[in-house]
């Protein structure tokens, strides 16, 4: 797919994409780190015309920069409790019926994975 020309946007992303998973992989913090930086700073700098999603990734990671290299210092991430965030909002989506709090509550646990029965 990448031998054509109409793809190149595509794989310019995918090769961004590919950098940021290197960084967080990488078994040296410092230098997932700099490898991470400087990929912040390559698509802060502007890039060709039709690139403008991978524009505003970078404008958007040059913005939360601190809080996207923290994870390099920390070796953590909300990232779990982002996920479990989501499946309980979808869960609540689907729950419009519940009227009791308990119910909805042993839903959730049940949805989570948090309870077996």
């Amino acid at each position: 797919m990448f031998a054509h020309d109409d793809h190149v946007s595509v794989e310019v992303t995918w090769q961004a994409y590919q950098h940021i998973i290197a960084a967080y992989a990488d078994p040296d913090p410092r230098h997932g780190r700099t490898r991470l930086t400087r990929l912040i700073d390559t698509l802060r700098r502007g890039l060709p015309a039709g690139l403008e999603e991978l524009a505003t990734l970078g404008r958007t990671l040059h913005r939360r920069r601190a809080d996207v290299l923290a994870y390099f210092t920390h070796r953590a991430s909300n990232g779990p409790t982002e996920a479990i965030n989501g499946r309980l909002e979808a869960l609540r989506r689907n729950a419009l019926g519940f009227r009791n709090l308990i119910n909805y509550r042993l839903r959730s646990l049940l949805h989570c994975g948090g309870l077996a029965l």
